[in-house]
């Protein structure tokens, strides 16, 4: 006999739920509370309902998108039925869905170039464009990737292409009518120059008004696009970074014939399958010179900072959903006699989950704001906080964010390691961001040996986060103090490291104190800010978590376990506003 419906329905509860149909931004009190701080009230204001709608979206149908686009991932053909030799990628009709959404619907590529997208009759600021983002990251990490190098391309050809270029390729860009849209893609990595870029052998060859590169490029993302921007070395340029030129090489000619390059073949990727990533051949290949020859390499840094920002927005949305996840979960599942939340250990993993996720949306959302400012030339000190800040947040986002996923599939239990629930996707993906535009060793020594040791960013940094504690109303005078210290500790300790070319070892160290201080007190600013606003400290605990387990030693024989620590996980985890004297109190007492 089978089972009966409520049998049916009995074994059916007894699997948690998942995220299937949650609003990804309702359910994100954080992401509301800091768009509140960030964004002036008219468009914080218009950005609400469309935040509203890709939140459930990001929830729905393009969670479903995005879970079929990895189980079909893109297909190179080399001929086409007649046997001609025109390569094509077939891409799944999900995947075509998902970019109908962020390229058409809500044009996030677009956001920072062109006026009117979604209504607005302005550009929008970098903390708007990157909420965006960071919501549909959520539902698909994959296609992250050509939203960011489009949006990255169409900034570099603004700042430095001729008039003529412009013309015939920006409007591509920054559309967001998908017949006439433009992708954009960046071919860097080469077999002989991943991580050092100077020793890059494609060849650049002048013939009239462009160029003709032949070489190899070896990982390159959106391996389709209809546009790349590429490092190539010119005729008789010096070896090394110097000797780069920066050039634009269009997928098809002017005729309307394919360029000359060759897709050799496709990765076979752990993660982010969806997106086509694939090996390029040059072979005499037309490409347009953008800016000075000899400035190429410092033209595409500023592309490849602009994609370590996108990254830690990226690694924070897989983290915010590995959350969800792990809530839906802990709420509904019921274990010995309690809910899985109810239990201490599996509290402690969740706040273990929640803390770097907040952490990496505080600094991606400060480093888009002094961004902002940088590009609007108000401030020297902002551009110095990019410099430094992109290459923390990328460095420690994307490391946490393999930890944090890799919990959330252990919290589901064995089902989360099956691909039939998202955890399995979260974590191969999550693997990707901290390779994606300069390994950790890579990031951790431009923080330290360039951001700090070349151009003294850490000076900017310094002064921001003691002007952010004077700022911070309501946070006890002790409290304050206390991060005082511990700022200019972090401080002193990247200074040291970067004096020392003996201490390289200690670099990525010095990188993650500086994430840590930063974050902890970013914390405390905006719990004081959103107080005022929301009535809501919450955020002060999570300073203070930092404090004690990321900036302070431990006795690893201590029992940690306390009155304390478990009233914070009940705050922390309620989700319910915390009011600044409970917050205080509770930072006073640890002070």
């Amino acid at each position: 006999m089978g089972l009966s419906e409520s049998e049916m329905e009995e074994a059916y509860s007894a699997i948690a739920p998942d995220t299937t149909g949650l609003n990804f931004y309702t359910a994100d009190p954080s992401l509301s509370a800091l768009l509140d701080i960030y964004l002036d009230h008219d468009i914080r204001r218009h950005i609400e309902p469309h935040l509203v709608a890709l939140g459930a979206e990001a929830g729905g149908r393009l969670d479903e998108c995005a879970r079929l686009a990895d189980r079909h991932p893109p297909i190179l053909h080399h001929r086409d039925r007649y046997g001609r030799d025109i390569q094509t990628i077939e891409y799944h009709p999900a995947y075509r869905e998902l970019e109908e959404a962020a390229f058409g619907r809500y044009g996030i590529h677009a956001m920072s170039h062109r006026e009117g997208i979604l209504g607005w009759p302005r550009k929008y600021p970098a903390v708007a464009k990157h909420a965006f983002t960071y919501l549909f990251n959520q539902a698909e990490f994959g296609l992250g990737c050509p939203i960011n190098v489009t949006d990255g391309a169409a900034m570099l050809l603004d700042r430095y292409g001729s008039e003529d270029l412009k013309a015939r390729y920006l409007d591509g860009l920054t559309t967001t009518d998908m017949s006439r849209l433009t992708q954009g893609a960046q071919f860097m990595t080469e077999k002989e120059g991943g991580s050092d870029v100077g020793r890059s052998t494609t060849r650049a060859v002048p013939e009239g008004d462009h160029w003709r590169l032949y070489g190899e490029k070896w990982f390159c993302s959106n391996a389709d696009a209809k546009i790349a921007m590429l490092l190539a070395r010119p005729e008789g340029a010096p070896e090394g970074t110097r000797g780069l030129g920066l050039f634009l090489m269009p997928r098809f000619l002017e005729d309307g014939a394919p360029n000359h390059y060759r897709i050799v073949r496709l990765k076979d990727k752990l993660g982010t399958r969806s997106m086509a990533s694939g090996e390029i051949k040059l072979e005499g290949a037309v490409a347009y010179a953008v800016g000075r020859l000899d400035r190429g390499f410092v033209q595409m840094a500023e592309m490849v900072n602009w994609s370590r920002l996108s990254n830690g927005g990226k690694s924070a949305a897989l983290m915010r959903r590995a959350l969800h996840d792990s809530l839906t979960v802990a709420r509904n599942r019921v274990v010995f006699g309690r809910r899985i939340i109810d239990h201490p250990l599996a509290r402690r993993q969740l706040l273990k989950m929640m803390l770097p996720l907040e952490q990496a949306l505080s600094l991606c959302f400060a480093t888009a704001n002094a961004l902002d400012h940088a590009e609007q030339g108000r401030s020297q000190a902002a551009a110095a906080l990019v410099r430094i800040l992109t290459p923390v947040l990328k460095y420690r986002a994307t490391r946490d964010a393999r930890k944090v996923c890799g919990d959330a599939m252990e919290l589901r239990g064995g089902i989360g390691y099956i691909e039939e629930f998202v955890t399995p996707r979260l974590l191969r993906d999550a693997h990707l961001g901290s390779i994606w535009e300069g390994t950790g060793n890579i990031v951790a020594l431009d923080a330290v040996r360039r951001a700090i040791g070349r151009h003294g960013a850490e000076s900017a940094l310094a002064d921001d986060l003691h002007s952010r504690l004077r700022e911070a109303e309501g946070v006890p005078d002790s409290y304050r103090d206390r991060m005082k210290i511990l700022v200019d500790k972090a401080i002193g300790f990247a200074r040291h490291v970067a004096d020392r070319s003996d201490l390289e070892a200690d670099a990525r160290r010095a990188t993650s104190m500086l994430y840590h201080v930063t974050s902890a007190v970013m914390f405390a600013w905006e719990a004081a800010h959103i107080h005022a606003i929301r009535g809501d400290a919450r955020r002060l605990l999570l300073s203070l978590l930092v404090l004690n387990h990321r900036l302070t030693g431990h006795d690893p024989f201590a029992v940690s376990a306390g009155e304390q620590e478990e009233r914070v996980a009940d705050l922390l985890l309620s989700e319910r506003p915390v009011p600044m004297e409970t917050a205080a109190a509770i930072v006073t007492r640890a002070s």
